[in-house]
């Protein structure tokens, strides 16, 4: 699943491809946004994303679309 966050005062959003569940990573991004603590993800080659929570803009979850090659019509 891809989460998008979109950090204050940054030109550019991170982008984490997790294995994670939806409820899970909207469950971590709530509690940090709340606490002001670091949100911590984990995407799928293991690698950690750190971000501070009182610096968290916007979140978008949501499922990627993988292997779509050419054209769509």
């Amino acid at each position: 699943m891809e989460v998008k966050i979109g950090i204050q005062h940054a030109p550019r959003e991170v982008v984490v491809d997790t294995d994670e569940s939806t409820e899970k990573v909207a469950e971590r991004v709530a509690e940090a946004v709340s606490a002001g603590t670091v949100l911590t993800l984990t995407d799928h080659k293991g690698r950690q994303v750190l971000v501070p929570g009182s610096k968290v803009a916007y979140v978008e979850i949501g499922g990627s679309i993988v292997g779509q090659v050419g054209f769509r019509s």
